[in-house]
C-alpha cells in the first residue's frame, strides 16, 4: 500500500465512523474500520483503498510552491488544517484500476468533507470539480501526470531533458527523453502523454524491444539505470531529486537521438495557414444548412457521426488564447449547438475530452462527417450532402 492521494481540509475535528459509512456507501464496497493504523479501508472485490487521518496543515508537509495548482486551490490550502491520506497498492488489479477506485473514494469524501486533493505522485493539486470530472469523462492522462522540461546539457542545440511525474500511481515507472531542443517541447509532450496512457492502460511496449510510435517510427524504452550510462556531458546534480528509476525513451536501435521520432508530431503543431482557415470556412458556408438539414434527419440507428470545429478559450499559464476543438453534435436547436468534445484542449484541461459544450453555430469554422470511426473526404461529404438534400 502506499499513499498517493491527500484530501486537504479545514475540518480538523475527525467525524465517527459511520459517518464515512454514510459519506462512502455502496453495494460494491465495505467499509472496514481501524486495520494497520488507517482510520478505515474500503473494499471491493479486486481492490482495497486505506485512509489515514492526521492533524496538520500541508505546508508543515511540503512546500506549497512546489505544486501545480490554481490560484483558488492554492487558497484553500492555506486554509487546511487536517490530512486524509489516501493509499492503495498501485497497478494492482491492472494499472488504472486502483487509481479510479482511489478516486472515486476521493470525490464521495469532498462531497462531505470539502476541500482540495493533492497527487502527491504527479503534486497536482484538484479542486471538487477536477476530481468529478476526472471520474466521469473520458481519460486524460493530463489529469494523472505533470511533465516537466529541464536543461541537463551545458549549451549546444539540443539540452533538454523531459520527463514525467505522476506514473507511480499506476505502478510504473515515469519516463524521459533526453537530447532535446525547444522546438521538440511540443512533439515530445505529445509523443509522451500518448506513451504514459498506454502504459496506465497496461498496453506500454515491453522494455529493450523497438516499436513503432502511432505516427510510425520506432522507438524502444530502456531501464534508466542502463540508458544513463551513455549519457555523456550531463553534470551529477541534473539527477537531484530524480534518483529513482526511470523509463527511458531511445531511438530503435538504442541511441539517445530521439528528434526523429518527433518529427511525426510536429505536424500536429504547424499553425493552419490563412488560405487553409480561409478554404474551411468556405465550405462551412456553402455546406452548413445541408449538413444542418443531414444532422435533424438523421436515424436513432445510422452510422454517421457529425462533427464541427469551433474556437474555445484556455488560459495556459495564465496567458488566454484561442484554441479550435472538435466538437460531435448532440443536439442542434435553431442557432444552439449541444456537443461532445472529440478530443481535449491541447494546451490546458480547462477543455477535457468527453466535456459536454454548448454553442452557437455561427462559431462553427469547419465541418466534418465521420462514418463507422472513419472521417469521410472532403469530396465524399459533399456527395453524401448534396445527393440527399431535399428538392
Amino acid at each position: 500500500m502506499k499513499e498517493i492521494y491527500v484530501l486537504a481540509t479545514e475540518q480538523s475535528q475527525l467525524p465517527p465512523l459511520e459517518f464515512f459509512r454514510e459519506a462512502l456507501a455502496s453495494e460494491d464496497v465495505d467499509i472496514v474500520g481501524g486495520e494497520g493504523g488507517s482510520l478505515f479501508s474500503v473494499r471491493a472485490q479486486e481492490t482495497r483503498v486505506d485512509v489515514r487521518f492526521e492533524a496538520a496543515s500541508p505546508d508543515e508537509k511540503w512546500e506549497l510552491n512546489q505544486l501545480t495548482a490554481s490560484d483558488e486551490s492554492l487558497e484553500v490550502l492555506r486554509k487546511t488544517h487536517a490530512l486524509y491520506f489516501i493509499s492503495f497498492e498501485p497497478g494492482k488489479p491492472q494499472p488504472s484500476v486502483g487509481v479510479f477506485e482511489a478516486l472515486w473514494c476521493a470525490r464521495n469524501l469532498m462531497e462531505h468533507v470539502p476541500g482540495v486533493l493533492i497527487d502527491l505522485t504527479s503534486l497536482k493539486v484538484h479542486d471538487p470539480d477536477d476530481v468529478t470530472e476526472i471520474t466521469e469523462l473520458e481519460f486524460d492522462i493530463r489529469d494523472h501526470v505533470n511533465l516537466h522540461a529541464v536543461e541537463a546539457a551545458h549549451g549546444g542545440e539540443t539540452p533538454l531533458w523531459v520527463h514525467s511525474h505522476g506514473m507511480e500511481k499506476f505502478g510504473i515507472r515515469d519516463v524521459e527523453a533526453f537530447r532535446l531542443g525547444p522546438d521538440d517541447l511540443l512533439p515530445a509532450e505529445s509523443f509522451l502523454y500518448e506513451l504514459c496512457t498506454d502504459l496506465a492502460f497496461g498496453h506500454g511496449p515491453p522494455v529493450r524491444t523497438a516499436t513503432e510510435t502511432s505516427a510510425g517510427p520506432n522507438f524502444m524504452l530502456l531501464p534508466s539505470e542502463e540508458a544513463r550510462t551513455s549519457l555523456m556531458g550531463l553534470p551529477l546534480e541534473t539527477f537531484d531529486g530524480h534518483e529513482g528509476p526511470f523509463l527511458t525513451v531511445v531511438s530503435g536501435d538504442g541511441r539517445h537521438t530521439v528528434g526523429d521520432i518527433l518529427r511525426p508530431y510536429r505536424d500536429r503543431f504547424e499553425k493552419e495557414s490563412p488560405e487553409e482557415a480561409e478554404a474551411l470556412m468556405k465550405q462551412v458556408r456553402e455546406l452548413k444548412p445541408a449538413f444542418k438539414a443531414r444532422f435533424q434527419r438523421k436515424g436513432l440507428m445510422e452510422p454517421l457521426t457529425f462533427l464541427v470545429r469551433a474556437p474555445f478559450e484556455s488560459h495556459p499559464e495564465g496567458e488566454t488564447v484561442q484554441e479550435d476543438l472538435w466538437i460531435e453534435v448532440l443536439s442542434w436547436e435553431n442557432d444552439c449547438i449541444v456537443g461532445k468534445l472529440v478530443d481535449g484542449g491541447a494546451k490546458t484541461t480547462e477543455w477535457r475530452k468527453g466535456a459536454q459544450v454548448e454553442f452557437e453555430e455561427d462559431q462553427i469554422n469547419a465541418i466534418a462527417l465521420g462514418r463507422e470511426g472513419r472521417t469521410l473526404e472532403d469530396d465524399e461529404m459533399q456527395r453524401l450532402l448534396l445527393a440527399e438534400r431535399p428538392m
